[in-house]
């Protein structure tokens, strides 16, 4: 399984991947016959869940029609596909520039952003992850930007908020609103607005925490982009198309940015595809002036003939209304329930099917059960954590000394609570480090 394939994001000699022979609804099995709940979407992608007909048919149908073709080209599949997104979306994103994936679409974000203010300083998160291409990880604030830097991106970044973990040791939602706004303006004024092209947050910070954006925040950075007139990018890559129980998670916070990125779930990965949502005020600087930038493979056919099946299956099943009643009803009251009975537990986070259990050595203290960006013996407690779910059958979604839970939208009631079954039994690993 390692001879020739060069793995991301891994040691190649220490690494085993586990041989995946087949998948279904919410489970995945290996060549062994192991069956694996799926609480983790593999890449937080897999909303609609695993060989749904519905997809497989559309690729097939498309597959016999047109397989591929220029980007420049108009194409039925993809037109349709941009018009239901678009019908989707706030405010007054009408546009669609299509990508194959998540990083190429926060690529073309940031040069929408630059080449409409012609500005060129950027503005993101420490506790962010944006992707792996060269702009996309300059503009990550999280411990995977290392390996790659310099990057020589011109970013500035910023801490957001953190009720649990506040950097200004703030004691309620509010007050956390208020410093975390205030700290954004101190950064812009010190660096300069007119050097400022765009900010990029994540609506729901995601492989960092599941960080739900207290009262208003959303709101004031909003505002603020306005008064400067700074391009305002929400990376909705993992939480778009449903994975909070909304189209687009800003809705959840009644905000509309200037750009939306997107991927993962407008089609769940069955073909890549990814795009940039662009408001009107923006695209129409480009209808007599060319834009910098393209791709080959940009709104592929089979990959939007995917797209528009699964909206058609939001829509015909009820999967935004099964995410919001049974991420709440089961999800986020089950997790609730795990925490007052393991003292690791120190905080419950999340919405919709995306949730994160902040495990900690000592409650009080709220000190993490492995320190910031652990590595080897210092990581080993949340590895155990880890190892005790996937010996058990099911996959989460884990990072740093978060037990994280992002399961496909379609996983049913009984599913979930088999898996919060197997949360309580890997819970008492890390229990077992609590002092």
């Amino acid at each position: 399984m390692v001879d020739h394939v060069f793995y991301p994001w891994s040691a190649q000699a220490e690494l085993n991947p586990v041989p995946i022979t087949g998948a279904s609804g919410a489970y995945f099995w290996d060549d062994q016959g192991n069956r694996y709940l799926d609480f983790c979407s593999q890449m937080v992608n897999v909303n609609i869940g695993h060989q749904h007909p519905d997809i497989v048919a559309a690729i097939v149908a498309q597959a016999q029609v047109l397989t591929t073709i220029s980007p420049t080209m108009g194409n039925e599949v993809r037109s349709e596909l941009a018009r239901l997104i678009v019908e989707r979306a706030p405010g007054d994103l009408n546009r669609i520039l299509f990508t194959t994936g998540g990083a190429e679409a926060i690529e073309h974000a940031v040069r929408l952003a630059r080449s409409f203010t012609g500005r060129t300083k950027m503005l993101s998160a420490y506790r962010s992850y944006h992707g792996g291409t060269g702009t996309a990880i300059g503009l990550t604030g999280e411990p995977r930007r290392w390996g790659a830097e310099p990057t020589n991106v011109d970013v500035v970044r910023f801490f957001g908020p953190y009720p649990y973990r506040s950097p200004w040791g703030t004691s309620s939602p509010e007050e956390e609103t208020a410093a975390a706004l205030n700290h954004l303006r101190q950064v812009i004024e010190l660096e300069g607005p007119q050097n400022i092209a765009g900010l990029i947050l994540e609506t729901v910070v995601g492989t960092n925490g599941v960080l739900i954006p207290p009262p208003g925040y959303l709101a004031g950075v909003r505002a603020l982009c306005d008064e400067f007139g700074i391009v305002y990018i929400a990376d909705e890559v993992m939480v778009g198309f449903g994975r909070i129980g909304e189209w687009f998670a800003v809705r959840a916070f009644d905000v509309a940015p200037d750009l939306i990125t997107f991927a993962k779930g407008v089609n769940s990965g069955y073909v890549p595809l990814g795009g940039v949502l662009i408001a009107e005020r923006i695209a129409q600087r480009y209808d007599h002036t060319v834009y910098p930038g393209g791709l080959t493979y940009a709104g592929h056919p089979l990959a939007c003939a995917a797209g528009v099946a699964s909206i058609g299956v939001f829509e015909r099943d009820g999967i935004l209304e099964h995410v919001r009643s049974v991420g709440a009803d089961v999800l986020g009251k089950g997790l609730h329930e795990l925490a007052t009975r393991h003292p690791s537990v120190g905080e419950v986070r999340g919405l919709g099917f995306f949730w994160a259990l902040d495990l900690v050595r000592d409650p009080q203290t709220r000190e993490p059960l492995v320190p910031f960006a652990a590595a080897g013996a210092a990581a080993e407690p949340m590895a155990k954590v880890t190892a005790a779910a996937k010996a058990r059958g099911l996959w989460p979604f884990n990072a740093g000394n978060r037990f994280q839970i992002a399961p496909p939208l379609t996983t049913s009631a009984d599913e979930l609570r088999l898996g919060l079954e197997i949360v309580d039994e890997v819970l008492e690993v890390a229990d077992a480090y609590v002092r």
